[in-house]
């Protein structure tokens, strides 16, 4: 009997004990003070885009971050995300020419990067190890990126989640965002699995030089050939990893057993909105990077990434480009850029050397036009979330533009897409030319934009209160 009592009261005092412990873990996690489990399901809600969600920084000291931010370097912080605070993360503003021309201008509204784990190994977000919170620099509409990426995720290609916040810093109201997973851990894990592939972001050091790994040219075994691959890899790097990159870019290059070097059909899916969104800021364009390169047995593929300058506005305040409305309408599906352009873009271009490759990219922009365009989805979709933002839009105290703005924004955002699919499939048909020669023998046969103002989806101008 006094066993039974003895053992009894040890069995009480161990629960007791272990109700306490979990207890102090649960609440140490939702205090952000441990990493918690990760919670794909809940973080994914933060992502919803049926509502605007929020976001609150916790600074010490605010101004001093923004006194350093054009320098990138991370400050301590603490977020609270629709209500779960995690404490201790890294912050930093981000971007590269829109950080500049942001503190030239004299603007404080910076796009911003948190790290949860940059401080403390494991930290994260319900599992979300890293956040980019775009500021709509050059994007009146609030909606250049948000359009792009979910005309990705409609073709299938897998691409980061995406949502509106507002933030707040230290309860005060700072701005209307978009907050999009930063594709590290988390984002591939949820979209590759377990065993998932090396994931990296191309981009150069310099645009002057000539960045052939940026444009995925083999130029020989020796990996510091590429530089501006390798040293962006999301995760740890080994040599197997450098073997199989170069080894695909190898095969690339030759054009042989593309299957083997490409995930084709990814690819095409992934090029098919790309040549629709006109954006000259990315792997078809002159700077070629702007996107994020998978690469697992041997294949690699392109996952999209920053369309704030898509939609034709990249050439708005460069004089040697054009920025009619009309050329960016039409351009070219089968020469989406100048010849020299796609000779050195050999993922776009080898590919479509391919009739067979060729072909099914038409077919997949025919199906990305009736589909998206031509069904209702887009402008239904489009209207939702902007009269969703709307009203955050018109108390935005960071604003680069007023609510009038906004709304001419979306306005010339719908224009320019409805165009853009009605011109892409007159060239589908053949009724307007496919290249940039066929369109310069016969310029008339375009679909015709010149009603389009594409300063209105926003320009440089706008920094400076034009």
């Amino acid at each position: 009997m006094l066993a039974r009592r003895w053992s009894t009261a040890v069995c009480g005092l161990a629960l007791a004990l272990a109700f306490l412990v979990a207890g102090a873990f649960y609440a140490a996690g939702a205090a952000g003070l441990i990493a918690a489990e990760r919670d794909e399901p809940a973080y994914l809600a933060f992502f919803s885009d049926d509502r605007v969600h929020e976001l609150d920084i916790a600074i010490d000291d605010w101004e001093a971050f923004l006194a350093v931010a054009p320098e990138e370097r991370y400050v301590r912080a603490d977020v609270t995300l629709d209500g779960h605070t995690v404490r201790g993360v890294g912050l930093r503003a981000k971007g590269n020419n829109s950080k500049r021309l942001v503190e030239q201008a004299g603007h404080v509204r910076y796009g911003l990067k948190i790290e949860f784990d940059h401080y403390e190994d494991g930290l994260s977000y319900l599992g979300l190890d890293k956040l980019s919170l775009d500021a709509s620099f050059q994007d009146n509409s609030y909606l250049k990126t948000y359009v792009a990426l979910d005309m990705m995720a409609f073709m299938g290609v897998p691409t980061p989640e995406a949502s509106f916040v507002q933030v707040s810093v230290n309860g005060q109201a700072w701005g209307l965002y978009l907050a999009v997973e930063d594709p590290e851990d988390a984002f591939a894990e949820r979209v590759f699995g377990q065993d998932h592939g090396m994931l990296y972001k191309p981009d150069y050091r310099w645009l002057s030089q000539e960045n052939a790994d940026v444009a995925l040219r083999y130029t020989g075994d020796d990996p510091a050939l590429y530089d501006n691959i390798l040293r962006t890899a999301r995760f740890d790097l080994t040599q197997a990893d450098v073997d199989e990159l170069i080894g695909a870019l190898r095969a690339l290059s030759a054009g042989e057993d593309l299957e083997g070097a490409v995930d084709v059909e990814e690819v095409l899916r992934y090029f098919a909105v790309q040549s629709f969104v006109v954006n000259l800021d990315s792997y078809l364009g002159r700077t070629g990077h702007n996107y994020l390169l998978y690469v697992e047995g041997g294949r690699l593929s392109m996952l999209p990434w920053d369309y704030n300058l898509a939609f034709g506005t990249y050439a708005l305040g460069r004089e040697e480009l054009p920025d009619d409305a009309t050329t960016h309408v039409n351009q070219p599906i089968d020469t989406p850029a100048s010849g020299e352009v796609m000779l050195g873009r050999p993922l776009y271009h080898n590919l479509m050397l391919v009739d067979e490759y060729h072909a099914r990219y038409r077919e997949l922009l025919d199906e990305l036009v009736g589909g998206y365009f031509e069904s209702g989805r887009f402008e239904a979709e489009l209207a939702r979330v902007a009269q969703m933002i709307s009203p955050y839009v018109a108390v935005d105290p960071t604003a680069f533009v007023g609510h009038a703005e906004f709304l001419e924004g979306v306005d010339a955002l719908r224009e320019f897409c409805l165009l853009r699919a009605e011109s892409v499939r007159a060239q589908l048909s053949g009724e307007v030319p496919a290249t940039i020669a066929g369109q310069q023998e016969r310029p008339g046969a375009r679909v015709d934009a010149s009603h389009l103002d594409l300063r209105d989806l926003g320009c440089l101008e706008d920094l400076l209160g034009g």
